[in-house]
Order: structure tokens, then sequence, then C-alpha cells
């Protein structure tokens, strides 16, 4: 009778590392840094990882740093984070289009605003506008 009991909790023990295991696998990717835009935080050819499990790493903050999808050689595009929405944007940083309008910029609803840490050789949501959430591929997890 024990060595039943035992065999269930191993089998369950089992199916949950399994279960996580699989839930790890389908969150967690890699993804290559090209370019100089994030310098000095990575240079060009750095592999980082990527998660999609917020559980885990905690939502969308100010200063993480964010795979989103784009339509550049690699599919992707890696910046930090600079604000949030409904979070003002000072003129000099508001995209394009909307730097010839007075006041700062809000980004809308459901965006993040990203820009490159490299500044300099950075195109971003200064050129391109704010990204949808729905772009992301997930939070860079190390550094």
């Amino acid at each position: 009778m024990k060595r039943r009991m035992r065999l269930r909790g191993f089998t369950i023990f089992l199916l949950i590392a399994f279960g996580l295991a699989l839930g790890l696998k389908l969150s967690v990717s890699t993804a290559e840094v090209q370019g100089e835009s994030m310098m000095p935080t990575f240079k060009t050819g750095r592999r980082v990882l990527v998660t999609r499990a917020y559980w885990a790493v905690g939502p969308i903050r100010k200063h993480d740093i964010l795979v989103v999808k784009d339509n550049n050689i690699t599919g992707y595009m890696i910046k930090r984070v600079y604000a949030l929405e409904g979070d003002e944007v000072p003129w000099m940083y508001a995209p394009e289009g909307h730097r010839l309008s007075d006041g700062p910029y809000r980004v809308p609803q459901g965006q993040v605003f990203l820009m490159g840490d490299n500044r300099g050789y950075s195109e971003d949501c200064r050129k391109i506008g704010s990204v949808s959430v729905e772009k992301v591929i997930g939070k860079v997890v190390t550094l």
C-alpha cells in the first residue's frame, strides 16, 4: 500500500515537472542583437533570453528591454521601454509627425514607447511611433 502511494506521488511529481518544463519551453526563446542601437548594454551578435512568462518576471514596466515584432531584416527589434500607455513623452522624443504640434505626446492605450539605449544610432518609436503591446514577443531577462 505504501509503495503504491509513493508511486502515485512520484507520478504526480513527474507530471507537474513535465508541465512546468513544457510551459517554460513554450514561453522562453532567444534573440540575437543586431546593430548598434542598444550599445553599450548589448553589442551586436549578443544572444539574449526572452520570455512571455510575465507571471514569473512581472508585467511590462518602464526601463524593461523588450523584443518586438518588426518589419526589418530579422523580423524583430530590441528596445528599452521609455513610456507606457497614458504616459507623456517630451516633445523632443515625440514621433516625427507629432513634433509639429504643441505639447507632449501621450502614448495611446494598449501601446508602449520604445527607444534604443544608443539614441544617436537607434531607429525606434521616435521615428515609427508607439508600438502595440500585441507586437511584444517578450521581455529580455538576461543582461
